[in-house]
């Protein structure tokens, strides 16, 4: 559709250019008194007819370099675009006023030439200076109180007004599902952004032929659609997408970089490499490790123990938020609920593990550190 809009555009292009240019031709080949040749609709017919011939060559060109302004200006936001354009509004009147004087001077080049130079300059100055200088224009504009502006300068700061706001969720953390119970709760600020190809490799898991895959496919879109009904949760999609890039998670990089996005993932690899370059990541799993509760050494609590540990006789339990406690001598108390005394505490990127031993033998422990402490 957009190449035949092209192509029409060309088409009526050539047919003015056809009407002004095709006498002058004429006369240069002695045919301007040829009636056949030389009249409005023959010289509109063959200008169309080149023009469209140029179009057939031309559209998909021109088609591409604006799918490439479109992605450039989609880049920018509306209030940068705006304070552009009245910029260049402004620098372009002046320039106008000011070359009324120079067609007045009879020097060819001062009444051609530099009047086009001038509007170019002053256009390019008028933009760059309402780009530049935003925040000054908003408070020229602005209607402010005393408090207001108190506030203001406060909490003014240089960056863009999308400065992290969007947060994206990339494929693992949406089958995850405890998204949508942060999001609720209102601990996610912002907007949460999710991209069409995350949305795509989400449905290509649900049609997977593994029965496990999709189970977990659907959950992630059964998540999508639950944040999108919520209320308070703000939800958008991006429709664009990088075709230079195969990855996701390369993708989902770009896009964070391109939006100064922040990155919500539970995947370890793109973690440590969206930190290596430099892009913001909130890690579900990090944050449910923090939320634990914190054991010290000597704090008691009651397990039950449900397999083998990987070093001898150890016992292995875990908690009701799943961290592991790792219980010495724990092999003869299998598949039985015991009291457990906690020796130490060990923090992983995987997550926190506990080491206990059973009760009885801490109190041993106990009572003889506290004997040799009176003594």
């Amino acid at each position: 559709m957009q190449k035949r809009v092209i192509m029409i555009l060309m088409v009526v292009a050539g047919a003015s250019l056809g009407i002004s240019l095709f006498p002058l031709a004429w006369r240069a080949i002695d045919q301007y008194s040829n009636q056949w040749l030389n009249n409005p609709f023959t010289n509109s017919l063959l200008g169309a007819l080149i023009f469209f011939l140029f179009s057939l060559v031309l559209a998909k060109h021109v088609a591409a370099g604006i799918k490439k302004i479109e992605e450039k200006l989609s880049e920018l936001s509306l209030t940068y675009l705006l304070f552009g354009a009245v910029g260049a509004i402004i620098g372009l009147t002046i320039s106008v006023i000011i070359s009324m004087a120079l067609y007045n001077i009879q020097i060819p080049f001062i009444n051609s030439v530099v009047p086009i130079i001038l509007m170019i300059l002053c256009g390019y100055l008028g933009f760059r200076i309402g780009t530049t200088r935003i925040d000054e224009w908003k408070k020229i504009f602005a209607t402010k109180n005393k408090k207001t502006e108190s506030s203001e300068q406060v909490l003014e700061r240089k960056a863009e007004d999308h400065f992290r706001r969007y947060k994206i969720l990339d494929t693992s953390v949406i089958i995850d599902g405890r998204i949508y119970d942060i999001a609720k709760t209102g601990f996610l600020e912002g907007t949460i952004l999710i991209p069409n190809f995350v949305l795509y490799e989400l449905q290509y898991i649900a049609d997977s032929g593994d029965s496990l895959k999709r189970v977990r496919g659907r959950r992630g879109l059964d998540i999508l659609n639950a944040l999108q009904k919520e209320d308070g949760i703000s939800v958008e999609m991006y429709d664009g997408d990088f075709e230079e890039i195969t990855e996701v998670d390369s993708k989902l990089i770009k896009l964070a970089k391109l939006l100064d996005g922040v990155v919500v993932t539970n995947d370890y690899n793109l973690n440590k490499v969206s930190e290596f370059q430099n892009v913001p990541v909130l890690n579900i799993n990090e944050l449910a490790n923090a939320v634990k509760p914190v054991v010290i050494p000597g704090e008691g609590m009651e397990v039950l123990v449900v397999k083998a540990g990987t070093e001898r006789q150890q016992g292995v339990a875990y908690l009701d938020d799943g961290t592991m406690v790792v219980v010495e001598d724990g092999q003869h108390y299998m598949n039985e609920r015991i009291k457990v005394i906690v020796t130490s505490a060990l923090q992983t990127a995987a997550g926190r593990m506990i080491f206990a031993k059973p009760a009885h033998s801490g109190r041993g422990i106990d009572n003889k550190d506290k004997k040799e402490a009176h003594a």
